[in-house]
């Protein structure tokens, strides 16, 4: 399976020290915590065994979704479907994600959508409503 250089997904309306308990747990790094910058960005680094996460979470990046992107390709989750089904599930909420890998050409409108029952669709955001 190919392993995406990064990870990013949007998750709706939800609270952000739930997300940074999902990710201490799903990280391995009880530690982590997520420090907030300048405009609701906040960034953290989780530790692992061989490896370091860098991340950031941006509040109110579209919509009512915040953006929560991973800095690197060592995360648990191989492609951006991946982390957004998992995240969905773990948090309640929903989740959108690119559809793939994006190229030159693609349409930058189109995304994957993943509801906290395991419903799955692709959507045109930001025109997708919900």
């Amino acid at each position: 399976m190919e392993r995406f250089p990064d990870i990013e997904i949007y998750l709706a309306d939800v609270d952000i020290d739930a997300i940074a308990a999902w990710l201490g747990e799903r990280l391995g790094d009880d530690a982590l915590t997520l420090s907030k910058g300048k405009r609701g960005i906040w960034h953290a680094r989780a530790s692992g065994e061989s490896t370091s996460i860098g991340i950031m979470l941006v509040e109110r990046a579209a919509d009512r979704f915040a953006s929560l992107w991973f800095d690197c390709d060592a995360t648990p989750w191989p492609r951006d479907t991946d982390c957004a089904r998992e995240a969905a599930v773990a948090l309640g909420c929903e989740a959108r994600c690119s559809l793939g890998g994006w190229q030159p050409g693609d349409d930058p409108d189109r995304f994957w959508q993943v509801l906290p029952d395991g419903t799955e669709n692709a959507i045109s955001w930001p025109d997708s409503g919900r």
